[in-house]
């Protein structure tokens, strides 16, 4: 089976280096200096088209620009495969664009160069259903726990609010917690070097990738509402027990 893999960024050059494990693998980049990872055949856009699978690695911001390109070369029968960290946007533009001899899956590796840099075995990949046969989306599923992925499968829209309060809220977090310019302490708890650790992860990621998360999925918008009034509340509270002190004298405060 050829597997094509159009956009080789951090992502797509670590998943296109994972599937060559498993199969042939050709590489396509818009940017000549992206470094093509070993066992990839590096292709021009024409010849990446001849292939039984295509992977799109590119932004989620970009899905409509790359796609109207694509959409004339790819072959009938091919399954078109986006990998993106949202789901409802890049299926609904991928069954806009893409001519209805194409089938087409979402998916979303919940992992990258970061946490898969041991292997992938055991993560998870969600897979989301929108234009293929049942015989070729058995197969795909077989095919990923063989490559001991674990295989959720749900909606877009059920992918995307889930995704808004686990990763969208993480990034979210994390990139706040970078403008405080936390750094290692030797007083550290272990609940503060996780929070760096959250930093260091989510801040190694492009920053694209963290207005695209915040701007494509659907539920985000809630979520950092969620987030806002959840953190008016702890500041009012304390607000109301510094109030409460001055009230009754600064000293007022029972003393250990």
């Amino acid at each position: 089976m050829q597997i094509s893999v159009y956009g080789l960024g951090r992502f797509g050059a670590f998943w296109a280096s994972i599937l060559s494990e498993s199969f042939q693998v050709k590489g396509y980049s818009r940017n000549p200096d992206r470094i093509t990872p070993p066992g990839v055949l590096r292709v021009d856009l024409e010849e990446l088209m001849d292939c039984h699978v295509l992977f799109l690695c590119n932004a989620i911001s970009s899905m409509e620009q790359v796609l109207p390109v694509i959409a004339p070369l790819v072959k009938p029968g091919t399954l078109v495969v986006d990998t993106c960290s949202v789901k409802v946007y890049p299926t609904d533009m991928m069954f806009k664009y893409l001519p209805e001899s194409v089938e087409i899956l979402g998916s979303h590796p919940m992992f990258g160069p970061d946490s898969g840099k041991n292997g992938v075995e055991g993560l998870p990949i969600v897979l989301c259903k929108k234009r293929i046969s049942d015989e070729q989306y058995i197969l795909w599923k077989d095919l990923f726990r063989n490559m001991g992925l674990a295989v959720q499968e749900m909606t877009a829209h059920e992918h995307d609010r889930e995704a808004a309060y686990t990763q969208g809220i993480t990034h979210f977090i994390g990139r706040t917690l970078d403008e405080l310019k936390l750094h290692p302490s030797s007083m550290a708890t272990t609940g503060y070097s996780g929070l760096l650790d959250i930093v260091k992860q989510t801040c190694n990621d492009p920053w694209q990738l963290f207005i695209d998360l915040q701007k494509y999925n659907p539920y985000t918008s809630r979520m950092r509402q969620d987030l806002h009034k959840g953190l008016e509340k702890m500041l009012g509270t304390f607000d109301s027990i510094e109030s409460l002190g001055d009230q009754n004298g600064r000293n007022s405060f029972p003393k250990d």
